[in-house]
């Protein structure tokens, strides 16, 4: 053979050659793929040509959370809480009763809207005292749209709470769960419910912002250890549950601080630990039960007149009262009354501040007051009476 015949046979054997050889490396990597595939399904998995089978009693899970189901499955938290918690809140409407100067007929009067929420089962609905202020008539819209007419069982204007009742059946009737207010922290979830502009059922989030905070109440007396939050409060939300990420009532949303009269991110809402003994009074006595001293107090504005300084000048001692028992005195026309700079070590700056000491005592309880007499400390124990 030539020797051009020659190279042309090498050349066509070696092709043959490297096609075997692709030809092996391809099965090879068949093999390979097929035992990761067997690898990954077993040990409780088979494969035949045309199946796979899986052992359902394995409970192995292979696969990890991304971010995304992470916010899935907080995003359900949430839409569960609310679910929870939406129908224990009402929608509050007013009205007042006007009568026509020309024909002396009476017109109910639209007044405005607020909300609320189901304290027992027994139909008691609480809301803050301005939802139903001057209102000759009330009614509450449960979750489920049915309408009642509402009966004041009584309020605590100090407090900005009041308590309404309706008859409607227990079925219909979902009390809200009650947490504490004593153990939260800044920065820990909260949400609120309520009905701004009329919009029922309305879920806003957010955080605990401070804590400790004080509103004026209606009856121009503060109210101490507020929570603020950043969840949006809009009016038609005062009266509404702020809730803990369990769906605990901490607190009820009453006021907003806002130039505009929107939400601006600081809202304000009663501790719920206050609206427990708050609450608990006006159903047993339909009233809140105050622990007092039996005093009449000198107005703050004229007291520096009689060159006080500071404390709560008494005025006048209640007959049989527990001031007079004890001893204190008060005004007379040759001398002044006693001036309560203390109570059981607490610092009594002015009128308001021995309204708010008193507020962590109950009836019964005893308690020192260091007094100024004729420019003299004194110390007087006395124990508590009852408001009613």
């Amino acid at each position: 053979m030539s020797t051009l015949t020659v190279i042309l046979l090498s050349i066509i054997s070696l092709m043959y050659s490297c096609k075997d050889n692709n030809t092996a490396q391809s099965e090879d990597i068949k093999e390979i793929k097929s035992s990761e595939a067997t690898t990954q399904l077993s040990p409780n998995t088979t494969t035949t040509k045309d199946t796979i089978s899986i052992d359902k009693s394995t409970k192995t899970n292979t696969f990890t959370s991304s971010p995304l189901d992470l916010l899935k499955q907080n995003e359900k938290a949430i839409v569960t809480l609310f679910q929870e918690a939406s129908p224990s809140v009402v929608f509050i409407t007013t009205s007042v009763y006007q009568r026509d100067y020309w024909s002396r007929n009476v017109y109910e009067i639209p007044r405005g809207t607020g909300s609320g929420f189901i304290w027992d089962e027994d139909g008691h609905v609480v809301t803050n005292y301005h939802v139903i202020k001057d209102a000759s008539k009330a009614e509450i819209t449960l979750s489920d749209h049915s309408t009642w007419q509402a009966e004041l069982v009584g309020v605590a204007k100090e407090k900005d709470i009041a308590v309404l009742k309706i008859d409607a059946p227990k079925e219909k009737l979902k009390a809200i769960k009650k947490g504490s207010s004593n153990n939260l922290i800044v920065g820990q979830f909260v949400m609120a419910i309520g009905n701004p502009y009329g919009l029922d059922h309305t879920l806003t989030t957010g955080v605990i912002s401070a804590l400790g905070r004080e509103i004026q109440s209606q009856a121009r007396i503060p109210i101490r250890d507020i929570i603020q939050t950043d969840a949006a409060i809009n009016p038609g939300n005062s009266g509404g549950p702020l809730l803990n990420s369990s769906g605990e009532l901490i607190g009820v949303n009453s006021a907003i601080y806002s130039p505009s009269g929107a939400s601006s991110g600081i809202g304000f809402a009663i501790p719920v630990d206050v609206v427990k003994w708050v609450v608990n009074d006006i159903l047993k006595y339909g009233e809140v039960r105050r622990p007092v001293i039996g005093v009449s107090m000198v107005a703050e504005n004229y007291t520096k007149g009689f060159g006080i300084e500071k404390g709560a000048l008494i005025s006048s001692i209640f007959p049989d009262s527990p001031a007079s028992k004890s001893g204190l005195q008060g005004m007379t026309n040759s001398r002044l009354g006693d001036v309560i700079v203390s109570l059981d070590d607490k610092e009594i700056k002015n009128n308001t501040d021995l309204i708010l000491a008193l507020e962590k005592y109950k009836p019964g309880d005893k308690v020192k007051l260091t007094v100024l007499r004729n420019n003299k400390e004194m110390e007087i124990d006395l124990t508590l009476g009852s408001s009613n």
